[in-house]
């Protein structure tokens, strides 16, 4: 049989003092996520749809405004280019996958984009695959400051 505990009054008492004036206490997992909400959180810009020069337009914007807030990490999803049926125009073509393979060409050759790009790799496949890349950027000092 187990013995029943009885919670004493003042006990009570300070346990209602307390919840009352707990004011913004939030968890644990919380207060990490917040610290880190520029590691743990990967903005996403997704570029189906878009013709080539559009794309580039806002893979500019994107990657200068991640980098200006202090993003790490960014993804940005081109999207294989399996759906073009069309093999007259090349960089419309099945093959050539349009977007996929012009977007990180475009940011290697933009000296103001390099400067900001510790590196490019292919995404994970949970966030895309060969259809998306990961851009890893470097420090901004101006945060630091």
């Amino acid at each position: 049989m187990k013995k029943k505990y009885i919670v004493r009054s003042k006990d009570r008492n300070d346990w209602a003092d307390f919840t009352k004036n707990m004011g913004n206490i939030t968890t644990k997992e919380s207060d990490f996520f917040h610290k880190s909400l520029k590691t743990n959180h990967v903005p996403k810009l997704d570029l189906h749809g878009y013709s080539l020069d559009d794309a580039n337009n806002e893979v500019k914007k994107f990657i200068l405004e991640s980098f200006k807030i202090g993003y790490e990490k960014i993804l940005i999803v081109t999207g294989k280019g399996l759906r073009s049926k069309s093999y007259k125009n090349p960089y419309l073509s099945e093959e050539l996958s349009v977007l996929k393979n012009s977007v990180p060409n475009y940011i290697s050759n933009n000296k103001d984009l390099c400067n900001k790009i510790k590196n490019i790799s292919i995404a994970e496949t949970k966030y895309g695959g060969e259809g998306a890349i990961n851009i890893f950027l470097k420090k901004n000092k101006k945060l630091r400051e």
